[in-house]
């Protein structure tokens, strides 16, 4: 990496949560040679009441400044992230009439920009390389706002519609337009917003190889009187009950084990009476190797449909870091894959995936994968993403 930069992450995501993040693993390994100060999740006073009342995960006192907004995270030992949580803002996802959304989306703004530019004072980060995250509502109104010495859109999934409409849409392409470079997850992204910047880049997601790679399976377990399928991550919108209810029903000689953040509860209304089924609280990121390690089949079962044709999921490669077969629907066209993992169409071709891949895996088709998924660590994703600031900040001069 070429180092000494200072880097501002206006970030959409939090930094601590049960789930992998890519721009917490890419600003983190940024972080061993620049200076990054990455500005967490805009939290509104909406998610201050719910996390008071015991209903929400919001920081109150650092919201409030009861606490230190500003404080430093070390993601490993001898490297620093500036960690910055800004005033809350005012709820406006709801809001309908466009006036009164653009004022107090401009309030917001106002108050998000002051916090970050008293923290970027207070670390004499002059002329930052801000990245955005993936927040193009804040976005549009943020460039400009901080000096930089160029304005990135790191976008790696669809529009939020389903949370703020088509603003998400229009947010989303005119962020793009206006920013000087895009970095995207998917070649699906990059297609999708080439009309609106040339200057597109794909860094895919990758995984924490060092993490996941001494839980790695040597050989499939034959003895086992019943097999495993398991996923693990957020269960929500996304999610094809219809297929895998049609699994379930169909393998009862296997245990379907969920884990993660049920947001879709119907999800688990459907499918938890079923004596075969398993729902299980998110976990830490770090105990999710041993989780892997015990299963006979990983799934990803995502509904087909416009919004998850975006879709890069960081569970694959987590999947194959331990050497365990996966079995996805066909949301998106991820070519690298097909050699190595089954694409199934239709909820027959799921199940007979899922029986069919625990029944002839073997020791050198987990070897196989082990080795394909020490090609996608964030370490090489990391180096490349950096690589592509350069080329940015070059072509914009």
């Amino acid at each position: 990496m070429t180092g000494q930069k200072n880097i501002l992450c206006v970030s959409n995501t939090t930094w601590e949560g049960f789930y992998t993040k890519s721009t917490v693993q890419i600003m983190s390994l940024l972080a061993e040679k620049n200076k990054v100060l990455f500005v967490e999740y805009p939290f509104t006073i909406k998610d201050m009441i719910s996390s008071l009342a015991g209903k929400g995960r919001a920081p109150v006192s650092r919201m409030a400044g009861f606490s230190r907004r500003l404080v430093t995270k070390h993601p490993v030992p001898g490297v620093q992230v500036y960690h910055l949580v800004v005033p809350p803002v005012f709820p406006i996802e709801f809001i309908k009439i466009d006036s009164l959304y653009r004022l107090f989306l401009k309030i917001n703004t106002s108050i998000y920009a002051r916090s970050v530019r008293r923290s970027l004072r207070k670390l004499k980060m002059d002329t930052p390389i801000c990245i955005n995250a993936y927040n193009s509502i804040y976005g549009n109104n943020l460039i400009g706002s901080f000096n930089e010495k160029a304005h990135i859109f790191y976008c790696y999934d669809g529009p939020n519609s389903g949370r703020y409409g088509q603003k998400a849409v229009i947010a989303d392409q005119g962020f793009a337009a206006r920013a000087d470079g895009v970095i995207v997850t998917s070649e699906f992204l990059a297609t999708s917003l080439r009309p609106f910047n040339s200057e597109i880049h794909v860094v895919k997601n990758g995984v924490d190889f060092g993490l996941f790679s001494p839980f790695a399976k040597t050989e499939p377990n034959k003895i086992a009187t019943r097999k495993k399928a398991c996923y693990i991550g957020s269960i929500d919108q996304r999610f094809d009950t219809d297929t895998v209810e049609f699994a379930i029903k169909s393998l009862p000689e296997f245990d379907f084990e969920f884990t993660g953040d049920l947001m879709n509860k119907s999800v688990a209304h459907r499918l938890s009476n079923y004596p075969n089924v398993r729902f299980c609280p998110p976990v830490k990121p770090e105990e999710v190797p041993d989780l892997l390690s015990k299963c006979d089949v990983g799934l990803i079962p995502y509904l087909c449909n416009d919004y998850t044709k975006n879709i890069y999921p960081l569970k694959i490669n987590e999947y194959l870091s331990v050497g365990v077969p996966v079995v996805l629907t066909s949301f998106a066209d991820l070519p690298e894959f097909n050699q190595i993992v089954r694409f199934t169409k239709g909820r027959e071709e799921f199940r007979d995936a899922v029986a069919g891949e625990t029944e002839s895996d073997n020791t050198d088709r987990i070897r196989e994968r082990i080795r394909f998924a020490s090609d996608n660590s964030w370490e090489k994703r990391a180096m490349l993403f950096e690589e592509i600031i350069d080329i940015i900040i070059e072509n914009k001069k």
